[in-house]
């Protein structure tokens, strides 16, 4: 689980940040940084969850939510 909020170049990027879960056990590669939306669909085609944050968003609730769900996969 990773967070890319410092990844993503400053272009008309419509989100904050975004929260990268892999959810299987096989590691996988992302590519760094995002400069645009098709990267979202290209990353959740590998099996990733991808989670756009947006200004309105409260991120920290986001992040909790996200790795409570993780954590219960795993564990």
């Amino acid at each position: 689980m990773v967070s890319l909020g410092g990844y993503i170049v400053e272009t008309q990027f419509p989100y904050r940040n975004l929260i990268v879960i892999n959810k299987t056990s096989e590691p996988i590669k992302i590519e760094i940084p995002v400069f645009d939306e098709s990267w979202i669909e290209e990353h959740r085609e590998l099996g990733l969850e991808v989670i756009p944050v947006s200004k309105e968003d409260n991120y920290l609730k986001m992040w909790k939510r996200a790795h409570a769900e993780l954590d219960k996969i795993r564990n």
